[in-house]
């Protein structure tokens, strides 16, 4: 398999003049297990109790129809691909596969399996001294499985993700909180000055007294860092680019993570900062009876979603960052065909669907095909792995070229070997 290694990848962004011109991911977490069969594989001619109360509408490519609540979406179809047939959903309430591609079942090194954001960073560095190359908005949830970015493992602390996410107390949902510093604070330069500077004195005490380590020493230059603050500070975003996002909601959805949708928005202006790979999770999909009937729900949360992740990629197109960014929006399953007694979908991981878009993939199409009931695959079944290797080839990255050896001494690669990019989309 080709692809471009490290040394290529600088000597591009050498030509380029600056280090702005970088690939980056953009992961999309769904907790709790979107519903397939309603949001992107409809089953219209199946029985009342399998279809639902949603009706696909046509898109702007022939034969490919949505959910009618993703009316946006539609319209741009041809920037996206829908993956309708990913096969090796383990089950569990978790992010671990959509972090890493692997199962927790998985035999796997001491430590786990790194994040892939711990993995582009090793494979390909920081684009810049004030940006890590793996950021992370993954809320701290109630299921702690759901607001989990991943470590570095084996490949060391240096790569782990840099959440820019604190926990913080229930009645007081601040959106975004940089390791104290909250998005008001930022949007406010006076506090976010005095923020600042109570963190460096404090920095300084610590310096002083040979405490402060390496890792300590990269976020003090990460939290000074105006590249990294003004990415952050949504203030200094055209207020009519931003509009097309929707208003997030930054009421925690119970045990699930708020829905910020401005979060899209943040997640563009980090990569365009330097970030080579943002992770974050959105609200809270899991409804069967008590946790929220499914249907309903879903016309709470599917619009949000559209416009969301529409403006995004239409973000990306219109400043000319399709071909370097990927973007994937997925969850952990999918859910059950029929219809439970509560009028919800339960857990169902023996079929799954995600979207992608951007990348220089090619879009417009639909990958995979379910059954007519959509219970399972029955053409072209897809692995976690599959995607997260055509990932990382969009960033110009060959995973089965870069080996690391784990604590155990067994060499350990980003995928699997016998895992390629789909051919579909390179």
């Amino acid at each position: 398999m080709g692809g471009l290694c490290l040394p290529q990848i600088l000597e591009l962004e050498a030509q380029a003049k600056t280090g702005d011109q970088h690939k980056a991911i953009i992961n999309i977490f769904l907790p709790g297990g979107p519903s397939h069969i309603d949001m992107w594989d409809l089953k219209p001619e199946a029985p009342a109790e399998i279809r639902g109360e949603f009706k696909p509408i046509s898109t702007n490519v022939a034969g490919i129809q949505i959910c009618e609540l993703f009316p946006r979406i539609a319209a741009m179809m041809d920037k996206f691909t829908i993956v309708r047939s990913i096969s090796d959903s383990e089950g569990r309430h978790d992010c671990h596969q959509c972090m890493t591609g692997r199962k927790v079942s998985d035999p796997g090194p001491s430590g786990g399996w790194p994040a892939a954001g711990s993995w582009v960073s090793r494979m390909a560095g920081n684009v810049n001294d004030d940006v890590p190359a793996s950021l992370a908005l993954m809320y701290p949830t109630g299921f702690r499985h759901w607001g989990q970015e991943g470590t570095a493992s084996f490949l060391g602390g240096t790569h782990n993700p840099f959440n820019l996410v604190n926990s913080v107390p229930r009645d007081q949902p601040d959106n975004l909180v940089l390791r104290g510093v909250t998005l008001e604070q930022l949007r406010d330069r006076v506090s976010l000055r005095s923020a600042l500077d109570r963190f460096r004195r404090g920095a300084d005490t610590v310096e002083k007294s040979r405490k402060l380590d390496s890792f300590s020493g990269q976020a003090l230059g990460i939290l000074t860092s105006v590249k990294l603050l003004d990415a952050l500070d949504l203030s200094k975003e055209d207020p009519r680019v931003l509009e097309r996002y929707g208003e997030s909601d930054v009421k925690f959805q119970r045990d699930g993570a708020p829905k910020m949708v401005e979060n899209f928005c943040i997640a563009r202006r980090l990569v365009e900062a330097g970030a080579r790979y943002v992770s974050l999770n959105y609200s809270r999909w899991d409804w069967h009876g008590g946790d929220g009937l499914n249907f309903p729900r879903s016309r709470q949360e599917f619009p949000l979603l559209d416009q969301g992740l529409s403006a995004l990629i239409m973000d990306l197109h219109e400043r000319g960052l399709d071909k370097d960014v990927s973007v994937v929006a997925w969850g952990e399953f999918g859910r059950t065909p029929k219809i439970n007694t509560m009028n919800s979908r339960d857990h169902w991981p023996q079929a799954n669907a995600c979207l992608l878009a951007g990348g220089s993939m090619r879009t417009g199409q639909v990958i995979g095909q379910t059954n007519k009931f959509a219970q399972h695959p029955v053409e072209r079944p897809v692995r976690f792995q599959e995607i997260f290797a055509t990932l990382y080839h969009n960033l110009g990255l060959d995973p089965h070229r870069v080996r690391v050896i784990d604590r155990l001494a067994i060499p350990r690669y980003a995928v699997d070997m016998d895992v390629e990019p789909m051919r579909e989309l390179i």
